[in-house]
Protein backbone atom coordinates (compact mmCIF):
# COMPACT_ATOMS: atom_id res chain seq x y z
CA UNK A 1 0.00 0.00 0.00
CA UNK A 2 1.57 3.29 -1.09
CA UNK A 3 2.09 6.18 1.34
CA UNK A 4 -0.56 8.90 1.30
CA UNK A 5 0.39 12.27 -0.17
CA UNK A 6 -1.95 14.35 1.96
CA UNK A 7 -1.64 18.10 1.64
CA UNK A 8 -3.42 18.75 4.94
CA UNK A 9 -1.10 20.53 7.40
CA UNK A 10 -2.15 18.10 10.16
CA UNK A 11 -0.65 15.17 8.28
CA UNK A 12 3.07 15.72 9.03
CA UNK A 13 2.29 16.58 12.67
CA UNK A 14 0.46 13.33 13.29
CA UNK A 15 2.97 11.19 11.45
CA UNK A 16 5.69 12.76 13.57
CA UNK A 17 3.71 12.27 16.81
CA UNK A 18 2.89 8.68 15.83
CA UNK A 19 6.58 7.87 15.44
CA UNK A 20 7.35 9.63 18.72
CA UNK A 21 4.68 7.65 20.56
CA UNK A 22 5.88 4.36 19.09
CA UNK A 23 9.42 5.13 20.27
CA UNK A 24 8.61 6.44 23.73
CA UNK A 25 6.26 3.61 24.69
CA UNK A 26 8.49 0.71 23.64
CA UNK A 27 10.78 -1.13 26.03
CA UNK A 28 14.23 0.46 25.90
CA UNK A 29 17.61 0.56 27.61
CA UNK A 30 19.62 3.40 29.19
CA UNK A 31 21.48 5.64 26.79
CA UNK A 32 24.45 7.94 27.19
CA UNK A 33 22.47 10.43 25.12
CA UNK A 34 19.59 10.59 27.57
CA UNK A 35 19.84 14.38 27.90
CA UNK A 36 19.51 14.80 24.14
CA UNK A 37 16.62 12.33 24.19
CA UNK A 38 14.88 14.38 26.87
CA UNK A 39 15.35 17.58 24.87
CA UNK A 40 13.84 15.88 21.83
CA UNK A 41 10.97 14.55 23.93
CA UNK A 42 10.33 18.04 25.30
CA UNK A 43 9.97 19.44 21.78
CA UNK A 44 7.52 16.70 20.82
CA UNK A 45 5.52 17.03 24.04
CA UNK A 46 5.12 20.75 23.35
CA UNK A 47 3.78 19.94 19.88
CA UNK A 48 1.49 17.34 21.40
CA UNK A 49 0.26 19.79 24.03
CA UNK A 50 -0.48 22.44 21.44
CA UNK A 51 -2.53 19.96 19.42
CA UNK A 52 -4.46 18.71 22.47
CA UNK A 53 -5.19 22.23 23.69
CA UNK A 54 -6.53 23.22 20.26
CA UNK A 55 -8.78 20.15 20.26
CA UNK A 56 -9.91 20.96 23.81
CA UNK A 57 -10.81 24.50 22.80
CA UNK A 58 -12.90 23.18 19.91
CA UNK A 59 -15.08 20.98 22.18
CA UNK A 60 -15.29 23.17 25.30
CA UNK A 61 -18.60 24.89 24.42
CA UNK A 62 -20.32 21.55 23.81
CA UNK A 63 -18.76 20.07 26.95
CA UNK A 64 -20.09 22.92 29.11
CA UNK A 65 -23.64 21.63 28.54
CA UNK A 66 -22.75 18.73 30.86
CA UNK A 67 -22.55 21.07 33.88
CA UNK A 68 -24.99 20.31 36.66
CA UNK A 69 -25.47 17.76 39.42
CA UNK A 70 -24.01 14.26 39.02
CA UNK A 71 -27.32 12.82 37.81
CA UNK A 72 -27.49 15.45 35.06
CA UNK A 73 -23.88 14.78 34.08
CA UNK A 74 -24.48 11.04 33.79
CA UNK A 75 -27.60 11.62 31.67
CA UNK A 76 -25.63 13.96 29.41
CA UNK A 77 -22.78 11.45 29.08
CA UNK A 78 -25.15 8.61 28.22
CA UNK A 79 -26.78 10.64 25.43
CA UNK A 80 -23.42 10.72 23.63
CA UNK A 81 -24.15 7.16 22.47
CA UNK A 82 -26.89 8.61 20.25
CA UNK A 83 -26.12 12.29 19.74
CA UNK A 84 -22.32 12.50 20.02
CA UNK A 85 -20.08 13.31 17.05
CA UNK A 86 -19.81 10.43 14.62
CA UNK A 87 -22.67 8.36 16.01
CA UNK A 88 -24.91 6.49 13.54
CA UNK A 89 -22.42 7.27 10.80
CA UNK A 90 -23.51 5.66 7.49
CA UNK A 91 -20.05 4.18 6.98
CA UNK A 92 -20.91 1.29 9.28
CA UNK A 93 -24.17 0.32 7.58
CA UNK A 94 -22.20 0.31 4.33
CA UNK A 95 -19.47 -1.90 5.81
CA UNK A 96 -22.10 -4.30 7.11
CA UNK A 97 -24.08 -4.50 3.88
CA UNK A 98 -22.02 -3.49 0.85
CA UNK A 99 -18.24 -3.34 1.31
CA UNK A 100 -16.13 -5.70 -0.76
CA UNK A 101 -13.42 -7.82 0.82
CA UNK A 102 -10.73 -5.42 -0.45
CA UNK A 103 -12.57 -2.45 1.01
CA UNK A 104 -13.09 -4.21 4.34
CA UNK A 105 -9.41 -5.15 4.48
CA UNK A 106 -8.43 -1.52 3.85
CA UNK A 107 -10.75 -0.34 6.63
CA UNK A 108 -9.44 -2.95 9.08
CA UNK A 109 -5.84 -2.00 8.26
CA UNK A 110 -6.56 1.64 9.08
CA UNK A 111 -8.28 0.67 12.31
CA UNK A 112 -5.40 -1.59 13.36
CA UNK A 113 -2.87 1.16 12.67
CA UNK A 114 -4.87 3.62 14.77
CA UNK A 115 -5.32 1.26 17.72
CA UNK A 116 -3.48 2.71 20.71
CA UNK A 117 -3.90 -0.33 23.00
CA UNK A 118 -6.84 0.07 25.40
CA UNK A 119 -5.18 -1.96 28.16
CA UNK A 120 -2.06 0.23 28.15
CA UNK A 121 -4.10 3.45 28.05
CA UNK A 122 -6.09 2.13 30.99
CA UNK A 123 -2.93 1.23 32.91
CA UNK A 124 -1.62 4.78 32.53
CA UNK A 125 -4.98 6.38 33.37
CA UNK A 126 -5.67 4.50 36.60
CA UNK A 127 -2.54 5.80 38.37
CA UNK A 128 -3.53 7.46 41.68
CA UNK A 129 -7.26 7.18 41.08
CA UNK A 130 -9.41 6.90 44.22
CA UNK A 131 -10.15 3.31 45.33
CA UNK A 132 -13.62 2.86 43.82
CA UNK A 133 -12.71 4.08 40.30
CA UNK A 134 -9.38 2.26 40.49
CA UNK A 135 -11.09 -1.03 41.34
CA UNK A 136 -13.34 -0.70 38.30
CA UNK A 137 -10.29 0.13 36.22
CA UNK A 138 -8.69 -3.07 37.53
CA UNK A 139 -11.74 -5.17 36.64
CA UNK A 140 -11.79 -3.65 33.15
CA UNK A 141 -8.06 -4.22 32.77
CA UNK A 142 -8.44 -7.88 33.77
CA UNK A 143 -11.05 -8.31 31.06
CA UNK A 144 -8.70 -6.69 28.53
CA UNK A 145 -6.00 -9.12 29.65
CA UNK A 146 -8.22 -12.12 28.93
CA UNK A 147 -8.43 -13.05 32.63
CA UNK A 148 -4.83 -14.19 32.45
CA UNK A 149 -5.11 -16.25 29.25
CA UNK A 150 -2.83 -15.00 26.47
CA UNK A 151 -5.05 -16.08 23.59
CA UNK A 152 -7.99 -14.23 25.17
CA UNK A 153 -6.13 -10.94 25.60
CA UNK A 154 -7.96 -8.34 23.54
CA UNK A 155 -4.77 -6.95 22.04
CA UNK A 156 -3.71 -10.45 21.01
CA UNK A 157 -7.09 -11.05 19.42
CA UNK A 158 -6.63 -7.94 17.31
CA UNK A 159 -3.11 -9.06 16.38
CA UNK A 160 -4.48 -12.44 15.34
CA UNK A 161 -6.95 -10.73 13.00
CA UNK A 162 -4.12 -8.71 11.46
CA UNK A 163 -2.05 -11.87 10.86
CA UNK A 164 -4.93 -14.01 9.59
CA UNK A 165 -6.03 -11.38 7.07
CA UNK A 166 -2.41 -10.60 6.14
CA UNK A 167 -2.83 -6.89 6.91
CA UNK A 168 0.19 -4.60 7.03
CA UNK A 169 -0.59 -1.46 9.04
CA UNK A 170 2.17 1.16 8.97
CA UNK A 171 2.37 4.82 9.86
CA UNK A 172 3.08 5.88 6.29
CA UNK A 173 0.15 3.93 4.83
CA UNK A 174 -2.37 5.24 7.37
CA UNK A 175 -4.55 8.30 6.92
CA UNK A 176 -3.59 11.04 9.35
CA UNK A 177 -7.03 11.08 10.98
CA UNK A 178 -6.48 7.54 12.25
CA UNK A 179 -3.05 8.48 13.57
CA UNK A 180 -4.55 11.56 15.23
CA UNK A 181 -7.05 9.40 17.09
CA UNK A 182 -4.28 7.23 18.52
CA UNK A 183 -2.09 10.26 19.25
CA UNK A 184 -4.96 11.87 21.14
CA UNK A 185 -5.57 8.83 23.30
CA UNK A 186 -1.87 8.35 24.09
CA UNK A 187 -1.41 12.05 24.84
CA UNK A 188 -4.35 12.11 27.25
CA UNK A 189 -3.46 8.87 29.04
CA UNK A 190 0.25 9.59 29.51
CA UNK A 191 -0.12 13.21 30.70
CA UNK A 192 -1.44 13.60 34.23
CA UNK A 193 -2.92 17.05 33.63
CA UNK A 194 -5.27 15.26 31.21
CA UNK A 195 -6.15 12.37 33.53
CA UNK A 196 -9.83 13.35 33.72
CA UNK A 197 -9.89 13.76 29.95
CA UNK A 198 -8.51 10.24 29.55
CA UNK A 199 -11.27 8.92 31.83
CA UNK A 200 -13.90 10.55 29.64
CA UNK A 201 -12.27 9.33 26.44
CA UNK A 202 -11.97 5.72 27.63
CA UNK A 203 -15.52 5.76 28.97
CA UNK A 204 -17.01 7.02 25.73
CA UNK A 205 -15.17 4.29 23.78
CA UNK A 206 -16.94 1.68 25.91
CA UNK A 207 -20.25 3.54 25.49
CA UNK A 208 -20.21 3.97 21.73
CA UNK A 209 -18.21 1.03 20.39
CA UNK A 210 -20.74 -1.86 20.58
CA UNK A 211 -22.99 -0.76 17.71
CA UNK A 212 -20.08 0.00 15.38
CA UNK A 213 -18.13 -3.19 16.03
CA UNK A 214 -21.30 -5.25 15.65
CA UNK A 215 -21.76 -3.82 12.15
CA UNK A 216 -18.11 -4.46 11.29
CA UNK A 217 -18.51 -8.06 12.43
CA UNK A 218 -21.68 -8.41 10.36
CA UNK A 219 -19.79 -7.23 7.29
CA UNK A 220 -16.90 -9.60 7.98
CA UNK A 221 -19.30 -12.52 8.40
CA UNK A 222 -21.07 -11.59 5.14
CA UNK A 223 -17.70 -11.68 3.38
CA UNK A 224 -16.93 -15.15 4.71
CA UNK A 225 -14.22 -14.19 7.19
CA UNK A 226 -13.63 -16.72 9.96
CA UNK A 227 -14.90 -16.57 13.50
CA UNK A 228 -11.32 -16.23 14.73
CA UNK A 229 -10.78 -13.20 12.50
CA UNK A 230 -14.03 -11.67 13.80
CA UNK A 231 -13.46 -12.58 17.45
CA UNK A 232 -12.15 -9.15 18.51
CA UNK A 233 -15.24 -7.43 17.12
CA UNK A 234 -17.73 -10.06 18.31
CA UNK A 235 -16.37 -9.80 21.84
CA UNK A 236 -16.53 -6.02 22.04
CA UNK A 237 -20.03 -5.89 20.60
CA UNK A 238 -21.24 -7.60 23.78
CA UNK A 239 -18.67 -6.90 26.49
CA UNK A 240 -18.43 -3.13 26.04
CA UNK A 241 -22.12 -2.74 26.93
CA UNK A 242 -21.45 -3.93 30.49
CA UNK A 243 -18.13 -2.09 30.58
CA UNK A 244 -19.90 1.18 29.75
CA UNK A 245 -22.45 0.75 32.54
CA UNK A 246 -19.74 -0.04 35.07
CA UNK A 247 -17.44 2.78 33.89
CA UNK A 248 -20.23 5.35 34.23
CA UNK A 249 -21.44 4.01 37.59
CA UNK A 250 -18.13 3.17 39.24
CA UNK A 251 -15.66 5.64 37.70
CA UNK A 252 -17.34 8.71 36.27
CA UNK A 253 -20.20 9.25 38.69
CA UNK A 254 -18.10 8.89 41.89
CA UNK A 255 -15.47 11.30 40.53
CA UNK A 256 -18.08 13.92 39.63
CA UNK A 257 -19.80 13.48 42.99
CA UNK A 258 -16.49 14.05 44.78
CA UNK A 259 -15.45 17.00 42.59
CA UNK A 260 -18.14 18.48 40.31
CA UNK A 261 -15.51 20.63 38.59
CA UNK A 262 -13.85 17.58 37.03
CA UNK A 263 -16.98 16.94 35.00
CA UNK A 264 -16.00 19.59 32.46
CA UNK A 265 -12.69 17.81 31.83
CA UNK A 266 -14.31 14.35 31.58
CA UNK A 267 -16.81 15.79 29.11
CA UNK A 268 -14.05 17.42 27.06
CA UNK A 269 -12.14 14.13 26.89
CA UNK A 270 -15.22 12.24 25.74
CA UNK A 271 -15.93 14.78 22.99
CA UNK A 272 -12.28 14.91 21.93
CA UNK A 273 -12.36 11.16 21.35
CA UNK A 274 -15.66 11.31 19.48
CA UNK A 275 -14.54 14.19 17.25
CA UNK A 276 -11.40 12.24 16.34
CA UNK A 277 -13.53 9.21 15.53
CA UNK A 278 -15.90 11.26 13.40
CA UNK A 279 -12.97 12.64 11.40
CA UNK A 280 -11.79 9.06 10.81
CA UNK A 281 -15.21 7.94 9.61
CA UNK A 282 -15.46 10.86 7.18
CA UNK A 283 -11.96 10.23 5.80
CA UNK A 284 -12.53 6.49 5.52
CA UNK A 285 -15.74 7.14 3.59
CA UNK A 286 -13.96 9.52 1.21
CA UNK A 287 -11.09 7.09 0.60
CA UNK A 288 -13.36 4.09 0.10
CA UNK A 289 -15.63 6.00 -2.28
CA UNK A 290 -12.60 7.15 -4.28
CA UNK A 291 -11.30 3.57 -4.49
CA UNK A 292 -14.74 2.30 -5.53
CA UNK A 293 -14.96 4.97 -8.26
CA UNK A 294 -11.45 4.18 -9.49
CA UNK A 295 -12.28 0.47 -9.70
CA UNK A 296 -15.24 1.27 -11.96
Amino acid sequence: MAPYSDSDPDQPLHRRLARFNAARLKLDAPSFQWEDDLAHEYDLRVLEGGYLEALRAAVQPAASVSAGDPAHFVRWFETLAHTGPGQQHPLFDWLAQEATLAQMRWFLTQEAAGEAGFEDLLAYTQVKLPPRPKLEGARNFWDEMGHGKESAMHGQMLEHMVRELDLHPTIDSTVWESLALANTMVGLATTRRYAYHAIGALGVIELTAPGRVRQVSTGMRRLGLSGRARAYFDLHAALDVSHARAWIGEVIRPLVEADPGCGQFIAEGALMRLVCGERCFERYSEELHARETAAC
